[in-house]
C-alpha cells in the first residue's frame, strides 16, 4: 500500500536533486570564467549558486529518506541485502553524496575568492553526475546482477 507512494516521492526527490547536481557545477563554470573585476556578475552568480545549494540539501535528504523507506517496505532489510545490484547502487549514491559535499567545498572556495580551478576543469566536473545517473538507472532497471 505504501510502496507506490514511497517510490513516487523517491523518484521526485532523485530527479530534483539531479537537476541541482547538473546545474550547480554549470554555475561554477560561469563563476570560474568571470574576471574578478566584474564583481557584480560574480556576486550574481555566487548568489545563484548559494541559493541552489541550499535548496539541494532537502532534495538529497528526501532522496535518502524515501530510498531507505522503500527498502524497508519491500519485505524488510534481510531481502534487501541479498540483492547485489542494490549494494552497488547504494555505493554509487554514497559517492554521489560525496560529490554533492565536494560541490559545497567548491562553493565555499568561490565565496572566499580562493578558487584555483579553470572554467575548463569545471566543464569536465560538470559531466560527472551524468555517469552516476546512467549507472544507477542501469542498475535499477536492468538489474544486471
Amino acid at each position: 500500500m505504501w510502496y507506490p507512494w514511497l517510490k513516487a516521492l523517491h523518484v521526485f526527490f532523485v530527479i530534483s536533486w539531479f537537476a541541482g547536481l547538473f546545474y550547480l557545477p554549470r554555475i561554477y563554470v560561469n563563476l570560474a570564467a568571470v574576471p574578478l573585476e566584474n564583481s557584480s556578475e560574480y556576486a550574481r552568480l555566487l548568489g545563484m549558486a548559494q541559493r541552489l545549494k541550499r535548496f539541494m540539501l532537502p532534495l538529497m535528504l528526501g532522496t535518502w529518506i524515501f530510498g531507505v523507506a522503500i527498502t524497508f517496505t519491500l519485505a524488510g532489510p534481510a531481502s534487501w541485502w541479498s540483492q547485489p545490484w542494490l549494494h552497488v547502487k547504494l555505493l554509487l549514491v554514497l559517492a554521489l553524496t560525496g560529490y554533492d559535499g565536494f560541490c559545497s567545498k567548491l562553493l565555499r572556495e568561490f565565496r572566499e575568492l580562493r578558487n584555483t580551478r579553470s572554467h575548463v576543469w569545471y566543464r569536465w566536473f560538470n559531466e560527472v553526475p551524468v555517469f552516476f545517473l546512467l549507472a544507477i538507472l542501469i542498475l535499477v532497471i536492468v538489474r544486471p546482477f
